[in-house]
């Protein structure tokens, strides 16, 4: 089982209009609702992809139980924790007919120590066929070596498969469990290994220097430039994207990772689910949404090796 958690979800809720007026009333042309957080955009596309998956977090209130049912009605388990107070978020994304967006990101509800002690009890009950997805950042109200006391409570008595795709000073709280993979894009690998990474090359640079850290396997996504991993196998394999019409690239990343995961359970093949990770990646990009696997089966036959 795949087991994703998004410690803070949200609903997003997208509205388009022809003209913003700040300070003034503003009628919107058409809105749209996504289920949001990056652990549950990797469980939805495993979801699509056939992976059997279990999206785990913290809901609370009204918005809490729409969440829970809007994934329950889109095929996608969940084990979420119910907090006592508070209400899980709900973002904003305005935009007008020029593409200029406007976001409005909630903070999202407190989350007390005895509800991360609950989290921390189930994922008790993982064992070593499990893989956990650490995804996205942590709130404020919550602190900040959440994901540090997660691998500890996981690697303790038995080693697991750990995928993280968090931030750089998140990333580096984790390395000295050897996380079984890691996947920063382009800019978060930059901020961690100091350096620019505009090529394939450098790229592979940073992702060696990231194994060299600690992490067992590192891919680092470039958006349209494809992906790099740097392999436990030793191996270093690059790939490139697809070309195309980029249609929107928010959750092509967790889509990458979802076909990484998907390719690696269904191959044991690392360098395979590369090929498939940048398919799903791509795939996503390409549309209004998070990727069919219509879409992504069709876009698989067209990634090549770099």
């Amino acid at each position: 089982m795949i087991y994703t958690l998004t410690v803070n979800p949200a609903i997003d809720y997208s509205m388009s209009f022809d003209k913003i007026f700040s300070g003034g009333m503003n009628r919107s042309e058409s809105e749209s609702v996504h289920f949001g957080g990056k652990g549950i955009n990797v469980s939805a596309v495993l979801n699509e992809l056939g992976c059997e998956t279990t999206a785990l977090g913290f809901i609370a209130g009204f918005t809490g139980d729409e969440l829970e049912r809007g994934l329950l009605e889109s095929g996608i388990k969940s084990d979420f924790i119910r907090l006592d107070s508070g209400m899980t978020r709900i973002n904003l994304k305005l935009t007008d007919k020029d593409g200029n967006e406007t976001e409005l990101n909630a903070a999202g509800p407190d989350i007390p120590k005895e509800k991360i002690d609950e989290l921390l009890g189930k994922l008790g009950s993982l064992d070593e066929n499990d893989t956990l997805v650490l995804a996205g950042s942590l709130p404020r109200h919550v602190s900040q070596d959440l994901y540090e006391n997660i691998c500890e409570k996981l690697f303790t008595s038995r080693r697991m498969r750990v995928a993280a795709d968090v931030s750089g000073n998140l990333i580096k709280g984790i390395m000295h469990f050897h996380p079984w993979l890691i996947k920063p894009n382009h800019l978060e690998a930059e901020e961690i290994c100091g350096k620019k990474i505009d090529s394939h090359r450098s790229a592979e640079e940073c992702a060696l220097q990231l194994r060299a850290m600690g992490a067992m396997n590192v891919i680092i996504s470039m958006a349209d430039k494809g992906a790099v991993l740097a392999a436990e196998d030793g191996g270093v394999y690059r790939l490139t994207a697809p070309t195309g019409k980029v249609v929107c690239s928010v959750g092509a990343g967790d889509s990458l990772l979802a076909g990484f995961l998907a390719g690696y359970d269904a191959t044991g093949d690392l360098r395979e689910a590369l090929r498939r990770g940048v398919a799903a990646g791509t795939a996503t990009a390409f549309t209004d949404g998070l990727c069919s696997r219509q879409d992504y089966e069709k876009i698989l036959s067209e990634v090549r090796y770099g």
